[in-house]
């Protein structure tokens, strides 16, 4: 057959030849996203691939350890990181160029992390004061495995808070600090999220529904920004089948999003009362077992880390720690990034790691 013979653009008038070419372009790579998805594997997609054993299990919690990549005389005293229970451990962990973790165990970390699982239907009688008691627990794991008094720990977000929790109650089990993006003065964060919590009947909500549905809160998260996250990142898409690991990234991100396990209901009642609407922890009446929890007992060095983009905890209600704590030792560090860039920007996959290794090693 002969060759086809390519359209001659010219003899249209130029704002049509425009056109004409702009939608010439996106057909070709619509074509080409066609090709990209068909050939992909569930493999491709796979996150939080960084090697890991089991060490610890009860119910659906469990604790991994990293495989160390330095030797043992080089590695840094063991750290355990304790996520939020909205969505999953694993951003940290989403890809080889895009993974704190990775970049922890490359400076040196014993890391260690807490997998909440996903919640059932009887873990919706699972308060504030459980969740603080299975990380006491998984402290007292990895202390015993090290053989050492005290640990050091790292909380994220939600898990932030119930690190501080932990580290105000039994300051002798935690040796040095970290917190990222963590909410701590409630009334300074006006992002939407905060003001949809402020504005829950959570009564009625947990009362009706028991566990929060995770797929309920990520279309909060969503929320944010309707239109960027509903129409305009898949419009984007389009941009992307020209790029494959691009694509990858993206399709990746979009299974972490997806991948939103049901909030415990009682802890989730607590979580937006106790703290979006009254905002007891700052002011010294949020208790664990009708014991307070006062933020003047962290006595121990502590690192505040946090973004200054993030809508979804103002970054003014997590520099607010300073100003609780009875630490003389405290470091503050921002980034310029959102809530999720802290995991995933490329701005921070050196910067932020980094902060820490290096926090921690002066604290050896």
């Amino acid at each position: 057959m002969p060759a086809e013979t390519p359209f001659d653009f010219s003899v249209l008038p130029d704002a049509a030849a425009s056109a004409f070419r702009d939608q010439s372009e996106t057909m070709r790579k619509m074509l080409k996203g066609v090709d990209e998805m068909r050939n992909l594997r569930r493999s491709d997609l796979e996150i939080g691939t960084s090697p890991k054993e089991l060490v610890y299990q009860d119910g659906h919690l469990r604790v991994f350890r990293y495989a160390p990549v330095l030797p043992p005389e080089r590695l840094l005293a063991p750290l355990l990181i304790v996520y939020s229970l909205v969505n999953r451990y694993d951003m940290i962990d989403l890809q080889p160029d895009r993974s704190i973790a990775r970049r922890l165990l490359e400076l040196g970390a014993d890391l260690y992390v807490i997998d909440w699982g996903y919640p059932t239907a009887t873990d919706r009688w699972k308060t504030i004061e459980d969740h603080v008691d299975a990380i006491g627990d998984c402290v007292d794991v990895v202390r015993k495995r090290h053989n050492v008094e005290a640990l050091d720990v790292l909380g994220i977000c939600q898990g932030g808070f119930f690190t501080l929790c932990y580290a105000a109650t039994h300051p002798e089990r935690v040796r040095n600090l970290i917190t990222m993006i963590v909410p701590v003065d409630f009334d300074r964060d006006q992002t939407l999220m905060a003001k949809l919590s402020r504005a829950t009947d959570v009564d009625r909500m947990v009362d009706t529904l028991g566990n929060v549905p995770g797929r309920l809160i990520a279309q909060q998260f969503l929320m944010r920004s309707p239109f960027q996250q509903h129409i305009q990142k898949y419009a984007d898409l389009v941009d992307l089948f020209d790029d494959h690991e691009g694509l990858l990234t993206f399709l990746r991100m979009e299974k972490w999003i997806a991948d939103s396990p049901d909030h415990p209901g009682e802890t989730f009642r607590r979580w937006i009362k106790d703290c979006y609407q009254e905002n007891r922890l700052v002011k010294g009446t949020f208790t664990l077992d009708g014991r307070a929890v006062d933020l003047g007992c962290i006595m121990m060095p502590i690192l505040n880390l946090y973004g200054e983009r993030d809508d979804i905890v103002e970054p003014a209600s997590s520099a607010a720690l300073r100003s609780y704590v009875g630490s003389r030792d405290f470091t503050e560090r921002s980034f310029p990034v959102g809530h999720i860039g802290m995991y995933v920007s490329g701005k921070t996959q050196k910067l932020l790691p980094a902060t820490i290794a290096e926090w921690l090693e002066a604290r050896a």
